[in-house]
């Protein structure tokens, strides 16, 4: 059984481990906020720019463009975003589950984030490129990312992108959750993204349809607007999907260190607990000691 010192080195022991996660949980909780606000801010404008995909695929010839392309082959790149920090639960743990099964022989990796691409590398797994994204996340940070995966494909190399992040849903869930990025599914336009939101809402769900009500001319021309805002949709949906994922991880990260911290303090209300039993147990003893001598004496 252990003795007062020691028990009084564990507490102390865990008063410190309890005041290190404690901080983590604030520093993750600021970041948290404002990684959520940063996200939640892009969503009304994917929906926009869905709006006029829309309306574009409608007057153009879809099978032209070669972003819209369908390929027969399985050749795949995937983008895989995780955190390049741990100490969030099983955020990235999920999320390597989903990538896994999303594997074929033919898939090969970009990455964001030392997490995941550490786990890859184990595994035997080729990494393209990796990439650093620092916080906040910048929109240009996700320029080059979105132009290598765009030429890679457009090279022929891949027959299609796809990318694997963390669906920010809510401070307390966050789901794993892999889309196709090219060739880019014109059909599947017209729905929300699956970071807006539960459930594939169509966008603007009217009777006539929120995304024609407003009679677009395009100047030029359609297929030269279709050029130009086809890289920056795939731009915009890399963005996105960095802040989803950083919503996640700031969030999984801020629950899990206030788990830590609540843990940290009901072992410390066992511990003195203990504590307080065996000190009691121990002047007890020496009372009792105390007694018997003096009746001795008697």
């Amino acid at each position: 059984m252990a003795n007062l010192r020691d028990i009084r080195r564990r507490i102390k022991s865990v008063k410190n481990t309890a005041q290190i996660t404690r901080a983590m949980q604030l520093v993750a909780a600021a970041k948290m906020k404002k990684a959520q606000d940063q996200a939640i801010a892009g969503r009304e404008y994917a929906d926009q720019l869905n709006q006029v995909l829309v309306n574009l695929k409608e007057n153009v010839n879809e099978e032209s463009h070669p972003l819209l392309e369908k390929r027969d082959g399985d050749k795949t790149l995937t983008l895989v975003i995780s955190t390049d920090k741990g100490l969030c639960g099983g955020l990235n743990a999920n999320l390597l589950k989903l990538v896994t099964k999303q594997h074929n022989s033919g898939t090969e990796y970009v990455t964001v984030g030392k997490k995941l691409r550490l786990q890859l590398e184990k595994t035997g797994n080729d990494i393209k490129a990796d990439f650093l994204i620092e916080d906040p996340v910048a929109f240009a940070a996700a320029r080059p990312i979105a132009k290598l995966l765009t030429e890679q494909f457009l090279s022929g190399d891949y027959d299609m992108i796809k990318v694997c992040f963390t669906n920010f849903v809510s401070t307390l869930v966050q789901t794993p959750h892999c889309s196709q990025l090219l060739p880019i599914e014109s059909d599947k336009l017209a729905e929300k993204q699956d970071y807006e939101g539960v459930g594939k809402e169509k966008v603007g769900e009217t009777d006539h349809g929120a995304a024609m009500e407003n009679d677009y001319e395009f100047e030029p021309s359609p297929e030269k607007v279709l050029d130009t805002l086809l890289p920056q949709y795939l731009n915009f949906q890399i963005y996105q999907m960095i802040l989803e994922s950083r919503a996640s991880e700031h969030s999984a990260r801020m629950v899990s260190m206030k788990a830590a911290t609540d843990n940290a303090k009901n072992m410390i209300d066992d511990l003195t607990l203990d504590y307080n039993k065996l000190r009691q147990a121990a002047i007890t003893s020496e009372l009792l000691e105390i007694t018997t001598a003096m009746k001795a004496m008697e």
